[in-house]
């Protein structure tokens, strides 16, 4: 699992701000971004897993809360969130700009 995003990547795009109850049921299950995609999970309130099933990546879990770095997800690469509790968070993405 990586930590940060790499140099060169934009913004482009933020979710809403989800809870655990209003969190879509495709992020609770194993998905991917598209190639050149790359996102931070961002915790505002609470807790959330965020785990690594991908078969290319040793699998991998890390609790995000408000006080820890985001998680970054990388392109291509199968993971899901899972709600410890209440949470609120939103998830940001980037890519590489021509």
């Amino acid at each position: 699992m990586i930590d940060q995003l790499p140099d060169g990547v934009t913004p482009y795009k933020r979710t809403p701000t989800f809870t655990e109850e209003t969190i879509p049921a495709g992020l609770l299950n194993d998905h991917q971004t598209k190639e050149g995609t790359w996102g931070l999970i961002r915790v505002e309130e609470g807790e959330l897993r965020y785990i690594v099933t991908d078969p290319r990546r040793t699998p991998a879990e890390v609790i995000l809360s408000e006080a820890t770095p985001p998680g970054v997800v990388e392109p291509t690469i199968l993971h899901r969130v899972e709600p410890l509790g209440a949470v609120r968070f939103h998830v940001e993405f980037s890519r590489l700009e021509p």
